[in-house]
């Protein structure tokens, strides 16, 4: 574990504040929930994240789509990539960079074309869509459908994905 020096003190309701340059540096927004965590006498707070519990799902449904469609898809929570199919390179993990998180932000369907995109230190070269999944009024990921040919049904079959995902964590 490491020490950050800080040193805050509990106040009668039982709250303390983690300081605003370990958020930030943790990528804590306002509002976010936080995991608890016991381990012998210390506490260990960690940021929570709905979608690592669904990386089953988001697998099942990216190799479900590459087998029906023969489609690259590639699904993210707000900082790495949970779950790909159709792609050579192994992407889950990989981090997003902040053009991914905008986007996750705008909460808007965004296509580019003819385009390089990098990921981690894989580029691939082709036409993207990238679809935000908003789930309990939080936008919490992308799939991110890519193709090296022009772009066909990907936006249909990106949207019905985000929808089922967005769906299954809703419940």
């Amino acid at each position: 574990m490491k020490s950050t020096g800080v040193v805050r003190r509990i106040d009668e309701l039982g709250r303390i504040v983690i300081p605003k340059e370990i958020r930030r540096n943790l990528g804590i927004r306002d509002g976010e929930n936080i995991e608890i965590f016991t381990e012998d006498d210390s506490i260990i707070l960690k940021k929570y994240y709905r979608m690592s519990t669904s990386s089953d799902l988001a697998s099942n449904l990216c190799e479900l789509v590459y087998n029906s469609f023969n489609y690259n898809i590639m699904i993210s929570d707000r900082e790495k990539i949970i779950a790909h199919a159709g792609l050579s390179s192994d992407l889950k993990g990989h981090l997003l960079n902040p053009e991914f998180l905008q986007i996750i932000e705008d909460r808007e369907i965004k296509t580019k074309e003819n385009t390089s995109l990098t990921i981690g230190e894989y580029t691939l070269n082709g036409n993207f869509v990238f679809i935000p999944i908003i789930s309990l009024n939080d936008s919490i990921g992308l799939v991110i459908m890519y193709s090296e040919s022009p772009l066909k049904d990907e936006v249909v079959i990106g949207k019905f994905v985000s929808n089922i995902f967005a769906q299954k964590l809703d419940i």
